[in-house]
């Protein structure tokens, strides 16, 4: 179920294993949240508190990065960005150096080669910044794609190795997952398998009463804007606590995500777009004589803690495994995503106790 960056990637990973796979999307594949992100592979700079378990998935996922895009890219004959920029966690004040520094010294214990950077060394690094940045933490190992071309590829890969895609269902519903699984779709389609894989995202708390857990995944809607850029004017992706800003290769600077709660609501709001011009020219000051020529906004699915759903339902007998609620890094997670739950089908894995699917119910 759902035919993200996600459903798209378990998908793939499964049939090259010799599954027989079905996606099935309410609406277009990568048409939600996967299509709209700014496509960051940034584990270093998204989690700044400390090696957690989310933090080791994600940094796991970007080591399987560069095998994962050529297989991608190798069987869907397209290329999709991929871009070894390396990233910085910009600071203002004195404070926020040491914070940096201390950031640094646990991430340098976890592969990281991050070092703080501040003065010359700093603007030598990113010649555009604003000489109000005090230091910077940069992490040569983070790089970025570009979402929409990745998501593409994937779906093109999926359908050349016999992946079956059903798309515009409208809506999906589990009809029966404890004995057999059958899934029916609002025109009336049943769709009937061996297997479940949960991957509708945002869309995800729709199967509570399905499956009787609680699955507290929440929409929170990203604002993200662009400008044109013909000269690239920003060398690395650049981090700070309002969001970031990240150079594509088809001459577009993105700036991100503002972030609220709207329910299902997908539409762009001044005051969102606002938020991240009011940031974005302090960090770049020739962004304060641009207009951004686009603006757009994606559904990030939120957990209650933060952390996705990953894993076998119990009380399915491993019948259907949960991956949803990735919140900001879809695209990062997908390889091990994939990895993860095409284990799980195959016999192999142990279940990830801090990503249980049914950890919220007691």
């Amino acid at each position: 179920m759902g035919g993200g960056v996600v459903g798209l990637s378990c998908a793939f990973e499964l049939q090259k294993r010799g599954h027989q796979v079905t996606v099935l999307e309410i609406g277009r594949c990568g048409g939600q949240a996967s299509g709209a992100a700014a496509g960051m592979l940034a584990p270093y700079s998204e989690n700044v508190e400390g090696p957690d378990d989310f933090f080791h998935l994600c940094k796991e996922s970007l080591r399987l990065y560069p095998a994962w895009r050529n297989e991608v890219r190798r069987i869907s004959g397209r290329a999709f960005e991929y871009t070894e920029s390396g990233s910085l966690y910009i600071a203002y004040h004195e404070a926020d150096r040491l914070a940096l520094e201390g950031r640094r010294l646990w991430q340098n214990e976890h592969a990281s080669s991050g070092i703080v950077l501040e003065g010359d060394a700093l603007f030598r690094q990113e010649p555009m910044l604003s000489r109000d940045v005090k230091a910077a933490l940069y992490t040569p190992e983070e790089s970025h794609v570009y979402a929409p071309d990745y998501v593409l590829a994937l779906e093109h890969a999926c359908r050349l190795i016999g992946v079956q895609i059903f798309e515009q269902l409208g809506k999906v519903t589990v009809a029966e997952w404890r004995n057999d699984i059958v899934v029916a779709s609002q025109d009336g389609q049943s769709f009937t398998g061996d297997r479940l894989v949960v991957c509708n995202g945002a869309w995800a708390q729709e199967l509570e009463e399905a499956f009787d857990i609680r699955i507290p995944v929440y929409p929170i809607r990203g604002q993200i804007c662009a400008y044109e850029a013909e000269v690239k004017p920003v060398q690395h992706m650049v981090f700070c606590n309002q969001g970031y800003l990240v150079a594509k290769e088809n001459g577009t600077l993105v700036c991100g995500a503002s972030e609220d709660v709207a329910g299902f609501d997908t539409s762009v709001t001044e005051r969102g777009i606002e938020r991240l011009r009011k940031w974005n020219k302090q960090a770049f000051p020739f962004l304060a004589e641009q207009e951004p020529f686009h603006r757009w906004a994606g559904l990030r699915p939120s957990t209650q803690d933060g952390f996705p759903l990953l894993g076998p339902l119990k009380q399915s007998a491993g019948r259907v495994v949960m991956a949803a609620g990735h919140y900001r890094n879809g695209i990062l997670l997908s390889p091990v995503t994939a990895q993860v739950v095409a284990d799980y089908i195959d016999g192999g894995g142990s279940p990830l106790s801090a990503f249980a699917p049914e950890r919220f119910t007691h």
